[in-house]
């Protein structure tokens, strides 16, 4: 069935104040990731670009900016309870990280074929993992389950209000370092990086134009902004494994529709071909979900000649024992 929804601000779960009070909360604990140029971007595309080096963050995403500011307003009970999520990787290890810097037990319901290097450090940070059978059982309905067992507090990847804030601290120290942007580019998968950075910009820069980019093969964020209703997508084959959500969040949607200018997509071998780029010409360790943002200006989808372009590198989980067979496929 499709859902409707309103883009009354009175109906935002986050505004800019929550992001301003989140970068409070995180100045002492997440690391205020670096801003990089590149002359031969800037030459490829005539513009200025700046890249926000999320791949940089503890855990190597952005994620773990929204997993401690949420774990960090819990209360005691909740805390001696503990948390529960649902992760393919960037999400299970934020939260684990955040769980042991809070002492805090926290449990990851993770499908058995996410990246090893991802289940790896999961563990590594202390988290237990519960693995499952994405052809069995839906990991929304295994982690209720779990949670209504053991009495833990869920905390999603994206449709949480202190987690949409957190994530928009990204976008308010690129601007806070960098002055102004004519546009920003963000990658989406559930919405949760998106919408807090839209907020963030649109406050600080309101002319500033907000793009989202996700992957061809899981387009229900860019059909969802398209028509105005959110759309869904099962289980999508693609590379970017950040971004095999099944649609943008219930939170996320409103604050897309009113702050994001639009939704693009890239396919596969766009994010090859960008990840391929930044690994040799960058030096940067990316995953194949951080290149999105990147490969939209790169591979032209967005135009940005003459323009000063904030661009978010989302994160840099990657096994590396693949990553030579990733790029023999370009």
């Amino acid at each position: 069935m499709s859902i409707k929804f309103s883009t009354s601000t009175d109906n935002f779960a986050v505004n800019y104040n929550d992001i301003t009070v989140a970068a409070n909360r995180l100045s002492s604990v997440a690391h205020h990731t670096p801003v990089i140029t590149s002359t031969t971007v800037d030459k490829l595309t005539n513009c200025e670009v700046f890249f926000k080096c999320e791949n940089l963050q503890r855990t190597g995403s952005f994620k773990f900016r929204g997993a401690y500011n949420a774990l960090s307003q819990l209360s005691e009970t909740q805390k001696q309870s503990g948390v529960l999520t649902y992760s393919l990787g960037n999400h299970a290890q934020a939260i684990a990280l955040a769980g042991k810097l809070l002492n805090i037990p926290t449990t990851i319901v993770m499908p058995n074929n996410a990246p090893k290097v991802k289940q790896s450090a999961t563990h590594g940070y202390g988290a237990e993992i519960i693995f499952h059978d994405i052809n069995e059982i839906s990991r929304e309905k295994l982690t209720q389950k779990i949670a209504q067992e053991r009495g833990s507090t869920i905390i999603p990847g994206y449709d949480h209000p202190d987690i949409i804030a957190g994530q928009g601290v990204t976008a308010l120290e690129l601007i806070r370092e960098v002055g102004s942007l004519d546009l920003l580019l963000v990658s989406c998968g559930g919405g949760g990086l998106l919408s807090g950075c839209a907020i963030a910009a649109k406050k600080l820069l309101p002319n500033c134009s907000v793009i989202g980019v996700e992957p061809e093969n899981a387009d229900d964020a860019t059909r969802s902004f398209d028509s105005k209703t959110l759309q869904t997508v099962d289980n999508p084959n693609t590379i970017a494994d950040g971004a095999r959500t099944p649609s943008l969040g219930k939170l996320n949607f409103p604050i897309v529709l009113n702050y994001v200018d639009d939704m693009v997509t890239v396919s596969e071998s766009a994010i090859l071909r960008t990840m391929y780029f930044m690994w040799e010409r960058m030096k940067l360790v990316i995953e194949p979900t951080g290149t999105l943002a990147a490969a939209a200006l790169l591979e032209g989808i967005v135009k940005a000649s003459d323009l000063r372009v904030g661009i978010i590198i989302s994160g840099g989980n990657v096994d590396l024992k693949e990553v030579g067979e990733l790029f023999n496929r370009i």
